[in-house]
């Protein structure tokens, strides 16, 4: 059996690089699931983690760093994410759907590509990603 390999969600990350009032807690989570396999970023979390607080050699650097590694979204999970996204707008789901189009993204990839997501936003995702393992950072 293979280590899990688990998603991280970018406002975890933020937490973590800005030293906000949740850094202790994402860096516990993010050494503990280190310690049982391989964590991964998707483009969509990585642009917002260089568009909040780096620029992108330096955020690369930084996950590199952590043992964070890149993992590409793949065609399925974008469309998954198309689908999901979808159903939410059909269930009168609210009007920032910029907003939401990266969190359905994320979760598409960390659903079908991965074994779990760290996520603070554990509400969102089990709402639209049945079955997707959550770890959530706890103080």
């Amino acid at each position: 059996m293979s280590a899990p390999l688990i998603a991280i969600d970018a406002p975890v990350l933020v937490d973590l690089l800005s030293d906000g009032p949740h850094a202790d807690a994402a860096e516990a989570c993010l050494r503990q699931c280190l310690s049982a396999g391989p964590v991964v970023i998707c483009e969509v979390a990585l642009a917002a983690v260089c568009g909040a607080l780096r620029d992108g050699t330096e955020a690369l650097a930084v996950l590199e760093e952590m043992s964070i590694r890149y993992s590409p979204l793949e065609a399925k999970s974008a469309l998954r994410a198309g689908e999901m996204q979808r159903r939410y707008r059909q269930r009168g789901g609210g009007v920032e759907v910029a907003r939401v189009i990266p969190d359905f993204l994320i979760g598409a990839h960390a659903l079908l590509q991965c074994d779990g997501l760290i996520s603070r936003d554990d509400r969102f995702f089990r709402n639209y990603f049945k079955g997707l393992k959550l770890i959530v950072p706890t103080v």
